[in-house]
């Protein structure tokens, strides 16, 4: 796993463990899922209109809030980014088996 999103999923994780004074995150977790929730929506918007801009810079940022709120999301509904990372490892690993699952008897 990418040693910056689990880092990063680790201090969401203090955060809400450690409320401080004046952080995002810990407003975030106060408001509660469906303040994440919308937050995720908004920011999936924004990914979606810097993709169709064009702009790589702004679609680089859009992302990284985009991941953040995600993270936030994981956190405060008790999913651990190890299990996501596992299903992403699953699938990885899945890359390459897509010609063998449609190929079909064209005899039949």
């Amino acid at each position: 796993m990418n040693d910056t999103i689990k880092g990063l999923y680790e201090v969401v994780l203090d955060r809400k463990e450690h409320p401080s004074e004046g952080s995002y995150t810990c407003y975030l977790f106060e408001k509660g899922l469906d303040k994440i929730l919308k937050k995720v929506g908004e920011e999936s918007a924004e990914t979606i209109i810097a993709a169709k801009n064009g702009d790589k810079t702004e679609i680089s940022n859009e992302v990284c809030d985009l991941l953040y709120h995600l993270l936030v999301m994981l956190a405060e509904t008790g999913v651990d980014i190890d299990t996501v990372n596992g299903i992403l490892e699953e699938r990885r690993q899945k890359i390459g088996n897509l010609k063998q699952f449609h190929q079909t008897d064209k005899n039949t």
